[in-house]
C-alpha cells in the first residue's frame, strides 16, 4: 500500500542503480524540456525497451502503445493529490489538482513495456503529453515487478515546484473538487477514475480512498 509518511526527499532520489545522475534540471535553472528529454534519452540503454511507470491518469489513460504492463511498486515515492492543474482539470482563475509522484513513501501503480523498436516514437508521444510546460521532474526509478525489476521511467514533482500545492485543508479540497473543470474534465471526476482504477486492480491508497471517503460524505460522488 503507498505511505505517504517519509517527509523530505530522499538523497538518492533520481539516480539508477548503475548510478546515473539525475535526469532534473538544478534549482533554479531554466526549465527546458528539450534539455531533460536530451538527458533522459542520454540515460537510457541504447538497446533497452523503454519501461514508463504510470500512478494516476497513465494507469487509466495512457495515450500510447505499450508492448506489455504489469503491476509494479515504486519505493521512496508516493501518490499525492497536490499538484495545481490549471488546464487539463481547472483554469487559471480556479485551479483544480491532480496527482503528482512525490518523495518519499511508495506507490503501487502500472508500468508498461515499449518494445525498443517503437520507443523513440513513443517516447516522443509521451513526452509531448506529460511536459507540455515542463512541470515534471522525469526519472528513472526502479520499479519492483513479479517478474523483477525493472527501471522505468516516471513523472515525479518536486515540492520546491511553484506547482507544489503543500498539505490543502479538507475544506479547500472539497471546494476543489465541486468547481474546479478544465480542458480534460473535472478534478473530481479525475479523482473518482483514479479511485475506481486502482480498486479494480487491488492497489490500496489509504489517502484517495480517504478523499473518496470526503467526496461522498458531501454528497459529491
Amino acid at each position: 500500500m503507498d505511505d505517504p509518511r517519509p517527509p523530505s526527499d530522499p538523497p538518492t532520489a533520481g539516480t539508477s542503480a548503475e548510478g546515473a545522475a539525475p535526469s532534473v534540471a538544478p534549482l533554479g535553472a531554466p526549465r527546458d524540456g528539450r534539455a531533460m528529454l536530451q538527458r533522459i534519452r542520454h540515460q537510457w540503454g541504447p538497446t533497452d525497451d523503454l519501461w514508463v511507470f504510470g500512478y494516476a491518469s497513465l494507469i487509466w489513460r495512457p495515450e500510447f502503445d505499450a508492448d506489455e504492463h504489469r503491476p509494479g511498486l515504486v519505493r521512496g515515492w508516493h501518490r499525492a493529490l497536490r499538484m495545481r492543474s490549471r488546464v487539463n482539470r481547472g483554469t487559471p482563475d480556479r485551479p483544480g489538482l491532480v496527482f503528482a509522484l512525490m518523495p518519499g513513501g511508495s506507490c503501487r501503480g502500472m508500468v508498461y513495456r515499449v518494445a525498443r523498436a517503437r520507443a523513440d516514437a513513443e517516447l516522443d508521444r509521451l513526452w509531448a503529453r506529460e511536459m507540455i510546460n515542463s512541470v515534471y521532474d522525469p526519472r528513472w526509478l526502479p520499479c519492483q515487478t513479479a517478474q523483477g525489476r525493472v527501471m522505468a521511467l516516471a513523472f515525479t514533482l518536486s515540492r520546491r515546484s511553484p506547482s507544489y500545492t503543500g498539505r490543502l485543508p479538507d475544506e479547500e479540497i472539497i471546494q476543489i473538487l465541486r468547481l474546479a473543470q478544465g480542458h480534460c474534465g473535472s478534478t473530481l471526476d479525475y479523482l473518482c477514475e483514479t479511485a475506481r482504477c486502482l480498486d479494480e486492480r487491488g492497489m490500496t491508497d489509504h489517502e484517495v480512498r480517504r478523499l473518496m471517503a470526503l467526496a461522498r460524505q458531501h454528497r459529491l460522488a
